[in-house]
């Protein structure tokens, strides 16, 4: 059997190093043909020489663009005693949707945020099947991602723990006896805290999540239940489920990562340690005609033998409104969901760098939505124009909140 053509985007990421992490375990199946990273060109050379990789790509490329990349590459392939594999270097914005435009069997998107769009679309353009970590690219782009993968008959294959969940949930019964899909969510490190607590944390407490590792952005969201949201629109879009037959429920412990209640009452639940290789693996090993082939993830199966207690709660809307705010704006449609995201990552940076309370960011996202006009039509154009009004209203709004601020404290002095 010939090994599947594999392209990584975001390869240096969280996700991206964990799936290269499933590729070495399954070395056999798969060819590494392409790679592309945002900053972290020292990674990326590594990555490239480790898996031979003729094509890669670097939004962000140091001075000196792709002659110092080549030079990088030779030098670390001349201290391995190896030749520099890499035939094509390609450098700058669109690097990644080069990348992943190339002729390959899958793409693995593990781009963060908005700027996965343009390779997802690239890769389905293509008819290349894209395993989507890059959960804001389907969110955003809504009915012209799915067009362009029914245009051309590639799949969307979910990589998302709760959205993996889902699918393999999804193969008990028909589309038709689902009532209702239920996305478990951690509750991040501040479950059971009041709105009024929240405005007092930290980054530094946001950024200790209880039981997944992941990136600074996932992690924030994961704390304001922003990216149960973004899973929310993406199950809805995914599946074709309506937002009334989705339900999102607190589970502290992160082994059910999701589960679908059929018609006749039942219930049927994916359960696996909080892993990412296995969603990961289960993503890479669904072949171009839906079915999968279980493959090594490298990942530690539950203990049955041990004690151990699983626990379920309602979200608490009042303390963590980002929830209700992303649904209301995923039932909008449109360039709703794509004002949501953006916003959300000018807030999150701001929190981030000590501008913002941690409630700064829920409310800003509802200022964002409050304010946006969208276009009577929806392309890719409309799409990454209310993206970009999203991103300076947002730096606006905060420049006017901490404007607002000041004020209040020197006519209270």
């Amino acid at each position: 059997m010939s090994k599947r053509r594999i392209i990584v985007v975001g390869s240096t990421g969280s996700v991206g190093t964990q799936a290269l992490d499933v590729l070495t375990e399954n070395a056999s199946d798969f060819e590494v043909i392409g790679l592309a990273a945002g900053t972290q060109l020292d990674a990326l050379v590594v990555q490239a020489l480790d898996f031979s990789v003729p094509v890669i790509g670097l939004t962000s490329p140091p001075e000196g663009g792709s002659s110092e990349i080549r030079r990088r590459l030779e030098q670390t392939a001349g201290e391995r005693g190896i030749s520099d594999p890499v035939r094509e270097i390609h450098v700058g914005p669109d690097a990644a949707e080069v990348v992943a435009g190339a002729a390959a069997d899958i793409v693995l998107n593990a781009v963060t945020g908005a700027a996965g769009l343009g390779a997802t679309l690239a890769a389905l353009d293509r008819g290349t099947d894209v395993a989507l970590a890059n959960k804001e690219s389907l969110i955003i782009g809504g009915s012209i991602v799915l067009d362009a993968a029914a245009r051309t008959g590639a799949a969307l294959i979910p990589v998302d723990s709760e959205h993996s969940a889902i699918a393999q949930a999804l193969r008990s019964g028909t589309h038709g006896e689902v009532s209702k899909l239920v996305i478990t969510a951690s509750g991040g490190p501040f479950r059971g805290m009041t709105r009024d607590a929240l405005r007092r944390v930290t980054p530094a407490q946001a950024l200790k999540h209880p039981t997944w590792s992941m990136g600074s952005m996932i992690t924030i969201n994961s704390a304001t239940l922003v990216n149960k949201g973004l899973e929310v629109i993406e199950a809805h879009l995914l599946f074709d489920i309506d937002f009334d037959h989705i339900e999102v429920v607190v589970h502290p412990q992160s082994q059910i990562h999701s589960m679908v209640e059929f018609s006749d009452a039942s219930t049927i639940a994916q359960i696996s340690p909080p892993d990412m290789r296995l969603p990961i693996a289960y993503a890479l090993g669904t072949q171009s005609d839906g079915q999968t082939r279980r493959l090594a993830s490298g990942a530690v199966a539950n203990n049955w033998g041990q004690p151990m207690h699983w626990s379920f709660e309602p979200v608490n809307h009042i303390a963590f409104p980002a929830l209700g705010l992303a649904v209301e704006a995923g039932r909008k449609r449109k360039s709703f969901p794509a004002v949501f995201n953006a916003a959300n990552e000018v807030l999150v940076e701001a929190f981030i760098g000590g501008e913002i309370p941690f409630t700064g960011i829920d409310q800003g996202i509802e200022r964002a939505l409050q304010a946006h006009e969208p276009a009577a039509e929806h392309t890719v154009e409309t799409v990454l124009a209310a993206d970009a009004w999203a991103r300076e209203f947002a730096r606006q709004d905060l420049r006017a909140q901490s404007a607002s601020a000041q004020g209040k404290t020197l006519g209270g002095s």
